[in-house]
């Protein structure tokens, strides 16, 4: 594909985007709350599609393609299980965050944990493993941008080494301007500009995906009836669940506590102007989570039929190739729309992992800054962020959909002290510590060490979240709840009765 088409397709959602970004900042007021959570009067509507935005990204029309391109229908358990959760994590514990950040005036989830348990040091540790598990997540949405540009275009322009790894210049474009267009979103108006640039974002990613699959099916197959013989047929290798299970669970899990564990995510939970919104999030998610997964896992199983990929490609290619062969306006709204889905989780991870940044770290090391001075510290780190992002994404690692999982699965450590927040007075602020530490370290050490060194075979995540469960039982066990779990969980569960959120 001509790579001005590319070009112009960019520069007419960068000014779509832009004029969006520009309306919220009209609206922008003052303050902490004002600039990371929209002053907590996001709509239903737009708080579904931020959260269903920031949610799938660039691993979902790059990465789950080429998983189940190369994998079968285990990607869509995978993903369905990913599905269930959430929904059901959303119902249970939005509302408890949604009473707690009301009446503590909570902004970030490191921050209720820290409240929870009585010590800022709880907030500093989760804050430095979401800062640091964080980073290989949000570099995904730049990996996924810059392959697609090298497979959508026939131009070869210079290449050069970056670390020891070989770059071309449309993979290094490709990254610079998701890095750029997330760094407007987030830098210009904090979380209002970026929940409505999702908005517009999560349309155009629903739609784009659709139109696609309908053409696949009748371009490549005749219809969804041919379709389906295809890959009956002559791929029905595709359509058994051949994962390994440990290999399964070792991906699976982290993504099962994704909605607690992702502050981007679970940040969200805290924006809502009422119960009602809170509520209308919940099913705008679940709708367009459904309609996504199945359309993606559609696209993956139409690559494998229609022969266009070589037998060596790498997985993560399936879509481009794919886009090459389609026709030129079709495969640039697709483009657009994953450009969308990547900068769209792009700018949600540096907002939040900004607010992290200026209210768990900066705050608890100088108390006495002023708010505008903490808001400006944000600002600094969206732009720390993106450059660690950029460098990461440069050393072009494999596997979009596994690197995604991986930098899950250390974030899962914090789930039990995350539901111990709610659910157990018994929980302590020793046992939420030396859990997400000791259980943060090991599996951070698996992960590098490679797949040589999982124990019987299991996936770090799996050893890191049964550790970190024991450590956090016992340790709690043999010390006192923090001064304060008492009226902490009794004033969220009179808030959460009085809202009618039960």
């Amino acid at each position: 594909m001509n790579l001005v088409y590319i070009a112009i397709a960019l520069a007419i959602w960068f000014l779509l985007g832009v004029v969006i970004a520009y309306k919220a900042r009209k609206y922008l007021g003052k303050g902490m709350p004002e600039f990371f959570l929209a002053n907590r009067k996001l709509s239903g509507f737009i708080s579904g599609m931020t959260y269903s935005a920031t949610t799938f990204s660039a691993f979902m029309m790059v990465g789950l393609v080429g998983l189940t391109y190369s994998t079968g229908v285990g990607a869509v358990g995978f993903e369905m299980i990913y599905i269930i959760f959430t929904i059901l994590l959303l119902i249970i514990f939005a509302p408890r965050f949604w009473v707690a950040g009301k009446k503590y005036d909570i902004i970030t989830p490191p921050e209720l944990m820290a409240k929870r348990y009585n010590s800022k040091w709880v907030g500093i540790v989760s804050s430095v493993i979401c800062l640091t598990m964080l980073i290989p997540y949000a570099s995904v949405q730049m990996m996924g941008v810059g392959y697609l540009l090298e497979g959508m275009t026939s131009i070869s322009l210079h290449s050069f080494e970056v670390f020891g790894v070989t770059i071309s210049s449309l993979y290094l474009i490709g990254v610079f301007l998701v890095a750029g267009f997330s760094g407007i979103s987030a830098f210009w108006a904090g979380m209002r500009s970026v929940s409505w640039t999702d908005a517009f974002q999560a349309i155009i990613m629903l739609g784009a995906s659709i139109i696609l699959v309908i053409f696949v099916f009748y371009h490549f197959f005749g219809g969804p009836i041919g379709f389906a013989t295809e890959i009956t047929t002559d791929h029905s290798q595709l359509l058994k669940l051949n994962w390994d299970f440990r290999v399964f669970i070792g991906l699976t899990l982290p993504w099962a506590f994704f909605a607690l564990t992702n502050p981007q995510v679970s940040q969200r939970m805290f924006v809502s102007d009422s119960v009602k919104s809170i509520k209308q999030m919940i099913i705008y998610f679940s709708i367009f989570a459904l309609i996504y997964t199945v359309i993606t896992t559609l696209l993956g199983l139409s690559i494998a039929g229609t022969g266009l990929l070589g037998a060596e490609a790498p997985s993560d290619t399936a879509m481009p190739v794919l886009l090459g062969n389609v026709p030129v306006i079709l495969a640039l709204v697709v483009f657009v729309s994953i450009f969308a889905a990547a900068t769209s989780t792009l700018s949600s991870i540096t907002l939040t992992l900004s607010s992290l940044g200026s209210r768990d770290l900066v705050k608890k090391v100088k108390p006495s800054i002023s708010e505008k001075l903490e808001v400006f510290s944000g600002k600094i780190i969206i732009i720390v962020i993106l450059l660690s992002c950029i460098v990461f994404a440069n050393l072009r690692l494999d596997m979009i959909a596994v690197l995604s999982s991986m930098a899950s699965g250390g974030l899962l450590v914090m789930a039990p002290t995350i539901i111990g927040s709610f659910f157990w007075k018994r929980s302590t602020t020793e046992g939420a510590l030396s859990s997400m530490a000791i259980g943060g370290v090991i599996t951070a050490s698996m992960y590098i060490a490679g797949e040589a060194y999982y124990p019987l075979g299991w996936w770090p995540s799996f050893w890191g979240l049964l550790i970190t469960i024991v450590i956090f039982v016992s340790v709690s066990l043999m010390t006192e709840p923090p001064e304060g779990t008492e009226k902490f969980l009794n004033e969220v569960e009179e808030g959460v009765e009085e809202y009618g959120m039960i």
